[in-house]
């Protein structure tokens, strides 16, 4: 067991899905689970324009045989043609062969969202093919002398069609550790965009690592991390994904000891799954959250529960219970993986104080999340409306055996 690092990811299988979790101060805060054979999100395929819908200002692109993707046409970039015709401009019509990527999951009734804005990630910085030179140095570094210096580098290898964002991760690199996974970042592209035109239809041009080796790319921070695994086969592939990178030395990669007990049961990870998938969650006061995904949005509920028993002050103990529940609302969105628009009904509070300090209290709680997301305001009905943005299936959706 790895007692000594911060942070530790954890992969294992849970019947046909490889199960991602990630521990932090003893806690699972994050989870995630995909098909063995893996997933389609951030594959890039050669697509072929089935239908335009003007009202909506998409398109329906087929990438694999039967597979038809959700193609938005506001803002789109110059796409690349693969089947030779001529342009004289940047339309899409019904025919054309397009190089796109899947940037989205399907989620229910909706199919998977692609565009032709090709992004390759790597594990300091992310070229992103884009109208114009775009460079931009992540919020989360806040030196400016560092910031000014990658963006320098950026520019150095911007194209006319693609850019750079240097990730967080960028701020602890060697210049020439930096430089040289640009230089290959670049050198995949032209692989993919020059040997792509020449692809028939379907042809899947780049395959995105797995889910699971994503997580842990992402995770090769400053901080100390582990990882850990009971399976024999997942262990040998991320030693072989680390090793292929070069980052066997980024963290330490442990096989789970038998000795030690069952890993499921150490981390709590079976209770922790039964727990997300129930709509109630307890605070440690005595009140509870309600969660209730919908069609349109997420709606959260906060309730007093047994906190409001025998206490004189109900005020204090309505900031109290609101405040409580902002950490674990928090906590939730990202352990849930809960998108879209997000609806949360704090227990109404009288003093406008008291209301500002929850929004301000839910917008540093939220902060903290790999992803984006954004507190936008609380309604006329006293309503707090988040945002968080969608690109994978919630932890509930994923687990659903038969979902593509």
């Amino acid at each position: 067991m790895v007692n000594s690092v911060k942070e530790e990811l954890l992969v294992t299988r849970r019947e046909d899905k490889i199960l991602f979790a990630r521990v932090q101060d003893g806690k699972i805060v994050q989870l995630q689970a995909e098909d063995s054979d893996g997933g389609i999100l951030g594959n890039i395929y050669v697509a072929k324009v089935r239908n335009i819908v003007k009202n909506i200002n998409a398109a329906f692109v087929e990438f694999a045989k039967g597979q038809m993707g959700y193609l938005p046409l506001t803002g789109q970039i110059a796409p690349i043609h693969t089947d030779g015709t001529p342009r004289n401009d940047d339309r899409i019509l019904i025919g054309d062969e397009l190089i796109v990527q899947v940037t989205k999951e399907a989620v229910k009734t909706k199919p998977p969202t692609v565009s032709c804005a090709i992004e390759l990630p790597g594990r300091y910085a992310v070229l992103t093919r884009k109208n114009g030179i775009v460079t931009s140095v992540s919020k989360k570094i806040q030196d400016e002398d560092k910031r000014e210096n990658l963006r320098c580098i950026l520019q150095e290898y911007a194209g006319e069609s693609y850019g750079f964002v240097a990730r967080t991760n960028s701020a602890s690199c060697e210049e020439m550790t930096f430089r040289r996974e640009i230089e290959g970042l670049v050198k995949q592209y032209e692989q993919i965009t020059k040997q792509g035109i020449h692809r028939t239809v379907y042809s899947v041009l780049y395959r995105a690592a797995d889910g699971y080796l994503s997580q842990i790319r992402d995770s090769l921070g400053g901080q100390s991390t582990g990882i850990l695994t009971d399976d024999e086969e997942l262990y040998a592939q991320i030693q072989t994904y680390l090793e292929a990178g070069g980052l066997q030395d980024s963290m330490p990669l442990t096989l789970w000891d038998p000795d030690h007990g069952k890993m499921d049961a150490v981390y709590d990870i079976s209770r922790t799954i039964e727990k997300v998938l129930r709509p109630k969650v307890w605070l440690r006061g005595g009140g509870y959250l309600i969660i209730q995904p919908t069609e349109a949005l997420i709606a959260i509920d906060v309730n007093t529960g047994k906190a409001i028993s025998k206490k004189k002050d109900v005020e204090k103990t309505f900031l109290k219970v609101n405040m409580e529940a902002v950490e674990e609302i928090a906590r939730q969105l990202r352990l849930r993986n809960l998108s879209g628009m997000i609806l949360i009904d704090f227990i109404d509070m009288k003093d406008p104080e008291h209301k500002e300090k929850v929004l301000q209290a839910l917008e540093r709680a939220t902060a903290k999340d790999p992803v984006q997301t954004t507190v936008v305001d609380m309604t006329a009905l006293g309503l707090v409306e988040v945002t968080r943005k969608k690109v994978r299936k919630s932890f509930y959706e994923q687990l659903k055996k038969g979902q593509d």
